[in-house]
C-alpha cells in the first residue's frame, strides 16, 4: 500500500471512530438566561399578551409616520412606488386581484402593533420606543377610517378595537381534512414530461404601451409630473382630439385640461374620477366643482370636514385652489395629509380636469 493510501485509510478511520464523540453535546455555550430569553420574546397575542404598557395618540402618530413610514409606504398609508400600501382594499378580497391590507385582510390590531415593533422601519427595525408603535398604530387605524382623530391607543383599551376582517378568517383544518385525502408515495424519479420553452414574451408582443400626451402650459412651462421619458402614441392622438372637442363644448381650454389629467397622477392613488369612480382611501370626485363639501354618499369623512359641511363649505373655483395650495390650513385637523400643491398653473390645471367631471 501506497503512503498516499496509508494516510487515507488512517483518516477514515479516525472519522468513523470520531462519529459517536461528535452525537454528544459539545459543551459549547450556556443555557440562555431568562432575561434574555424576555428580551427575545417580543410577540403579541390577539388577546393582549405581550403587549407592553404604553399610549399613543393619531396626531403623534401622524408626525412619526411622516418621518419613519411615509417614504416606503406613502403620506396616507397608500404605498409608495413597489411599497405596499397599509389601508384600503376593503371587498376586494373577492377581486381578480384582491389588495390585502390592515383594513381589508389582516385579523387582528396585534398583529400591526407586532409587526411594527419587531421589524419596523425598514433597515431600522426595533428602533421605535414603545408610545411610538402605539402612535403609529394609532394613526394606521385612522387612516382605515377606523377610529377618529383624537383617538388614543394604548394597552388599556387595545383589545376593544376590531379589524373589518376578523371573521374572514378560521383555523388551519388541512391536516385532518385534506392531508389524508391528497396525500401520496413521492415521486423521486421521471416525475414529468421534460419542460420547453415554446414562447416569448417579446415574441408575441404582450406588454402594453401606455400613451402619453405631452403639453405645456401657455408660459412654455412644463410641468413636474411629466417624464421627459415619455413619447406620444401617435395612434390616440384622434382619441385626444374627440376630447378637446368635448372641453371645448364645455366652455373650458383643453390643454389646461388635459394638464390638470397629468398632474392627477399624484391624486389617483387616494381618489377615482370618471365613469365607475368608487370612493377608496378619499372619496370619489366626481362633480365635485360646485358641490358643497361632502359630496361623495357612502364616505365617511373626517370630522374637520362635517364641520366644515355643517360651517356651509362649497368646492368652487377659490376653494378648491386653498385648499390645494394648503390642505391644513383651510381645513385643519382634516385626514389629509397630503402637503399641497405650489404651482398656481398647476392647481388651475387640476380645477380645470375635476371641472370636465362635474358639467
Amino acid at each position: 500500500m501506497s503512503k498516499c493510501r496509508k494516510l487515507l485509510a488512517t483518516t477514515a478511520l479516525l472519522t468513523l471512530g470520531a462519529a459517536p464523540v461528535l452525537a454528544e453535546p459539545l459543551g459549547i455555550g450556556r443555557a440562555a438566561l431568562p432575561e434574555e430569553i424576555a428580551a427575545w420574546d417580543v410577540a403579541v397575542m390577539p388577546d393582549g399578551r405581550g403587549l407592553p404598557e404604553g399610549r399613543g395618540n393619531v396626531l403623534d402618530g401622524e408626525d412619526y409616520w411622516i418621518d419613519q413610514c411615509a417614504v416606503c409606504h406613502g403620506d396616507f398609508a397608500e404605498g409608495a412606488g413597489a411599497w405596499p400600501p397599509i389601508v384600503g382594499g376593503r371587498g376586494s378580497l373577492t377581486d381578480e386581484r384582491p389588495l390585502k391590507t390592515v383594513e381589508s385582510y389582516w385579523p387582528y390590531l396585534s398583529t400591526v402593533w407586532d409587526y411594527i415593533n419587531r421589524s419596523m422601519p425598514f433597515g431600522a427595525a426595533q428602533t421605535l420606543e414603545t408610545d411610538e408603535v402605539y402612535a403609529i398604530t394609532a394613526y394606521i387605524l385612522y387612516s382605515a377610517g377606523l377610529v377618529d382623530d383624537d383617538f388614543e391607543l394604548s394597552h388599556e383599551n387595545f383589545t376593544e378595537i376590531r379589524l373589518p376582517n376578523e371573521g374572514g378568517f378560521y383555523l388551519d383544518d388541512r391536516a385532518e381534512a385534506e392531508f389524508p385525502t391528497f396525500a401520496q408515495e413521492p415521486c423521486m424519479s421521471d416525475c414529468r414530461d421534460a419542460v420547453e420553452i415554446s414562447a416569448r414574451a417579446t415574441d408575441i408582443d404582450v406588454t402594453p404601451e401606455f400613451p402619453v400626451i405631452r403639453f405645456t402650459y401657455s408660459d412654455g412651462s412644463t410641468p413636474s409630473v411629466t417624464d421627459e421619458a415619455d413619447t406620444v402614441d401617435e395612434a390616440a392622438a384622434p382619441e385626444a382630439e374627440t376630447a378637446s372637442d368635448d372641453v371645448q363644448v364645455a366652455g373650458l381650454d383643453p390643454e389646461l385640461v388635459a394638464a390638470g389629467e397629468a398632474a392627477w397622477r399624484q391624486c389617483r392613488t387616494c381618489h377615482q374620477l370618471g365613469d365607475g369612480a368608487r370612493n377608496g382611501t378619499g372619496p370619489q370626485l366626481n362633480g365635485i366643482v360646485g358641490n358643497a363639501a361632502m359630496h361623495a354618499d357612502g364616505f365617511r369623512y373626517s370630522p374637520a370636514f362635517v364641520e366644515a359641511a355643517e360651517g356651509g363649505l362649497i368646492w368652487d373655483e377659490a376653494t378648491l385652489d386653498a385648499f390645494l395650495a394648503d390642505p391644513a390650513g383651510l381645513i385643519p385637523r382634516n385626514r389629509m395629509s397630503f402637503r399641497g400643491v405650489r404651482s398656481e398653473d398647476e392647481r388651475a390645471a387640476l380645477i380645470a380636469y375635476l371641472s370636465s367631471h362635474s358639467n
